[in-house]
């Protein structure tokens, strides 16, 4: 694609290409000859956007042309003025990820132009992005592309035109300011005259991990693919001063001119949240400013209410507030402004003050960008509603996976065990695509402190550690052995299972309970009596329930692990010391007058959490089951689970037998629904909660079919599909789900008094369905039965 706009803004129409040239070959093998080149008499380690070309002229047009390369923070590379590359996946510096890309589809007989840009936001940088100083490599993958290795061949300068703009706390990245009076245009074209520029200085040999100790980046290849990118029109514009706007914009191409010497305000709604580069064309208006405002939702009068929010969908009466854009117009024609980094919003609002020349608006739009994930699951009923709750739930997991699962995309960016784990199973259940989870694996577990505990985000540049998500790393490790077919990869993470759980050992009684776990214990954002920060109370001993019940199912987690995979040593210890725990648990804590488990040994506190806790981990007697059950369904008193933990709530009821009630379950997600929310809240106080956009809440997705169509693991490995369906009043319902071996599918009609059964379960793979108590085998890949109600 050719362009006369100035690509080193990054065109977003571009960013859709960049799948194309991903290679998927062997890593690279050899030491590298490359190094690591950046500007010269730059000390590297401040905000700076920087450029680097290479002209290479080839006889003839190459069939392939694979070469890796990273950079620290970012890179965005050019061939020939076609952006075809961006990263690298973030990690650590002893873990440092280089992409692998073939660049010959977009080289030519001739000269041809190799460009990177790449950019350091330093100080501002998000909390995800560690960094050492500001670098670019880039190494041929054999003798052929070598030619094209980094060093000081290449030439490089740094745009002063780019300045931070701090604005107020976020942890995902900061807003830009760009003043287009001091860009530098057409960088990657072939016919740009780089001749001023200086010649880069080199640094540090590309050090590949495992083939020296190094000091600065350790390479290791990226294990997950290119993001997506797809062009995304802004729909609607629902509020307007200072001009006479067409009714057709933004939604299609039109220039809107703001007069001089005047002020406009545009505010525009997308309709739904999203994850954008949004790109910005304008002419004219010399010296006029543009900020560009992104926003989840609007605010009901924040001078009287602070920031509370209320129906997503109205804008009347409300107030906008949230991060931004500012840039300063030089005159021209067709000036083009992309961030640098993907915004999330709903709404957008576009402030344009000119001064002595009139600014023409000419285009604004958006390419989306996430992890690559493609639905593969379906889930058919009459009731129309469910698709909306589906779609809702699948949109806030693709908004929470790029490079990374996070917990939000507007305020941090951050991968939180506790939100991964449950986004994980998402993704088996309605994807298939297991490669963001075993990352998501790989980088928590390099998280580990030499203590043993993992931090409770990673990658992160600030040390945070949530002593309880670490518990839910053994968690989301036996998911990936459960519904996964990878043995292999997670016997490898046993060591690390086992130091967690060494370290929690510290801080156990001689009857195995826990006292004063240390760091921050958060288990949900609940607001119940003595909750602090979504942790739970704890007794007089710093004991808690919830707590022990988190070790004690870790402990029965890693045991069954370690019993096929691992050291029977292992296994036969988490066994015992499951069984102490289990006991420990049931005789403090069971207040038998009440029915319920309490949260503190005085059994002043009772909580959803612990007696759901309870369930799932096996502690109560048979008889009582009943009677827990109902009491988590009506017992107000009991402190509450939010929309997260409703995720561990369902499943215990679903194994209390309460499993046919799941759609009563589902209030707080029909209340974001009519609250014009598009994505999940992260609290279920939808007029308070900071972020719109949790995955932690879309476990509908994971439970519309392990619960209502029954399809579920009964073996490591997927092996073995235990299909048990909880239909409710439902009279149809039918769906598919993605395997390691194929799919599975179940469909059932009622038909009078009978119900029409249909199972498909993948070549390989047997399985039991289980029906009023009745076993049926599914020994064949299609099964058809007909059985009563």
């Amino acid at each position: 694609m050719k362009t006369n706009k100035p690509l080193y803004l990054v065109i977003p129409l571009l960013l859709c290409i960049l799948n194309t040239g991903w290679a998927q070959v062997a890593p690279s093998q050899q030491p590298w000859n490359a190094r690591w080149i950046a500007a010269g008499n730059d000390d590297g380690t401040q905000y700076g956007v920087y450029y680097f070309r290479k002209a290479v002229i080839l006889d003839k047009r190459p069939g392939s042309f694979i070469v890796h390369l990273s950079a620290d923070n970012q890179y965005k590379l050019y061939v020939n003025d076609t952006l075809v590359s961006a990263g690298p996946a973030r990690g650590d510096l002893s873990n440092w990820y280089y992409e692998t890309i073939d660049l010959a589809p977009y080289l030519k007989t001739g000269k041809n132009i190799i460009a990177a840009m790449v950019y350091n936001e330093a100080q501002f940088r998000p909390e995800a992005q560690v960094t050492l100083r500001t670098a670019f490599i880039l190494q041929g993958h054999t003798r052929t592309e070598e030619l094209l290795n980094t060093d000081k061949t290449w030439k490089c300068t740094r745009d002063a035109a780019f300045t931070p703009i701090p604005g107020y706390y976020f942890a995902a990245s900061k807003g830009q300011l760009v003043d287009m009076n001091k860009v530098i245009s057409g960088w990657t074209k072939i016919q740009y005259d780089d001749h001023s520029w200086n010649f880069a200085s080199e640094l540090f040999e590309g050090k590949l991990k495992g083939h020296s100790d190094g000091f600065a980046w350790m390479l290791i290849p990226s294990d997950i693919p290119p993001r997506e990118r797809s062009y995304q029109r802004i729909p609607e514009l629902r509020t307007v001063q200072g001009l006479r706007a067409s009714n057709k914009f933004p939604s299609v191409k039109s220039d809107q001119v703001i007069p001089a010497h005047s002020t406009a305000v545009l505010l525009l709604d997308q309709s739904f949240l999203t994850n954008a580069y949004l790109t910005l064309v304008f002419s004219g208006g010399k010296n006029a400013g543009i900020s560009i405002g992104y926003a989840e939702s609007l605010f009901d009068n924040i001078t009287k209410n602070g920031m509370r929010k209320s129906n997503r969908n109205e804008v009347a009466g409300k107030d906008f507030s949230g991060r931004t854009d500012s840039i300063l117009s030089n005159g021209t024609s067709g000036q083009t402004f992309t961030s640098l980094n993907f915004r999330t919003f709903r709404y957008i609002q576009l402030r344009v003050r000119t001064e002595g020349d009139p600014l023409v608006i000419n285009d604004i739009y958006g390419v989306f960008t996430g992890y690559p994930f493609q639905q593969t699951a379906t889930f058919r009923s009459r009731n129309n509603d469910f698709k909306q709750l589906l779609d809702i739930g699948w949109r806030t997991c693709r908004l929470n996976a790029y490079d990374t699962y996070t917990d939000c995309p507007y305020y941090e960016q951050l991968q939180y065990i506790g939100d991964t784990r449950i986004q994980a199973m998402v993704s088996y259940y309605y994807s298939g695509d297991d490669r963001l989870a075993r990352h998501a694996l790989n980088l928590i577990d390099n998280s580990r402190l030499p203590e043993g505990i993992t931090l409770s985000r990673y990658p992160t540049h600030s040390a945070q550690i949530i002593s309880t998500f670490s518990l839910w790393y053994i968690g989301m490790l036996h998911d990936y052995w459960y519904y996964r077919n990878d043995s292999s990869f997670v016997k490898n993470k046993l060591a690390g299972t086992r130091a967690i759980l060494d370290f929690f050992t510290r801080y156990q009684g001689a009857d195995g309970s826990l006292s004063n776990t240390p760091y921050w214990t958060f288990v949900d954002w609940a607001s119940g009596k003595d909750w602090f920060v979504g942790a739970p109370p704890r007794g007089d001993d710093g004991s808690s329930a919830i707590i022990d019940m988190q070790l004690l199912w870790a402990y029965q987690w890693a045991m069954q692990m370690e019993a096929q995979l691992g050291i029977s040593y292992y296994a036969d210890l988490y066994q015992k010391k499951a069984r102490q725990l289990k006991a420990t648990i049931k005789a403090r804590y069971w207040d038998a007058g009440k029915g319920l488990f309490a949260d503190t040994k005085d059994k002043k506190h009772f909580s959803q959490h612990a007696n759901a806790l309870a369930i799932l981990t096996g502690i109560p007697e048979k008889k009582d089951i009943p009677s827990i059950c109902d009491q988590l369904l009506h017992n107000d008193v009991l402190t509450q689970c939010t929309i997260y933990f409703k995720y561990y709530l369902h499943m215990a009821l679903v194994k209390g037998g309460r499993g046919d009630d799941y759609l009563n379950w589902l209030d707080v997600w029909y209340n974001n629904v009519k609250m014009g929310l598009t994505t999940w809240a992260e609290v279920s106080d939808l007029y308070t909660t900071r972020s719109d956009c949790h995955a932690w809440g879309s476990s509908p997705n994971i439970e519309f079919f392990r619960t209502i169509l029954g399809i579920d693991s009964d073996s490591p490995g997927f092996n073995k599909i235990k299909i048990r369906p909880h239909l409710g009043n439902l009279k149809d319902a039918s769906g598919e789900i993605p395997h390691p071996k194929g799919k599975i599918s179940a469909s059932y009609q009622l038909d009078g008094n009978r119900w029409m059964i249909h199972i498909t379960i993948p070549p390989g793979t047997s399985g039991a369905l289980i029906w009023n108590g009745k076993t049926y085998v599914l020994d064949r890949e299609r099964t058809q039965l007909q059985l009563s109600k």
